[in-house]
């Protein structure tokens, strides 16, 4: 079964448009892009070895492998929510945001490369 989405594809989609088209996004549009965004990378890669943080606007796991139940998971990765869009809209390279430090991963499996970009 699917994941169930929160945000509709149509309505992240625009916000996604909107927030990368503007030097200072509002608000409500990156947190709708990145909610969007977050929740296609869990239709594409699901699964619970991988916890991707996009604060404040949302978190998610994905990635197949071993799963994580309590406490802070082994394999992390947070960014800001304009970072995130760049990074699933292939705009930034993973492994250039995570050289500047952009994008903090930490474990093993910590390392969405292979997934991006999504939109």
């Amino acid at each position: 079964m699917p994941p169930r989405r929160r945000t509709a594809p149509d309505a992240g989609r625009a916000a996604l448009t909107r927030a990368l088209g503007s030097p200072e996004p509002a608000r409500a549009d990156l947190r709708d892009a990145t909610r969007f965004l977050l929740e296609e990378l869990v239709a594409r890669a699901p699964g619970r070895t991988v916890e991707v943080r996009v604060p404040p606007f949302g978190a998610v796991q994905c990635v197949a492998g071993p799963r994580h139940t309590r406490g802070t998971p082994p394999n992390v990765i947070e960014t800001d929510a304009l970072t995130w869009l760049r990074l699933a809209t292939g705009a930034l390279d993973w492994s250039e945001a995570v050289g500047r430090g952009a994008v903090l991963a930490s474990g093993e499996r910590a390392d969405l490369s292979a997934y991006l970009p999504l939109a």
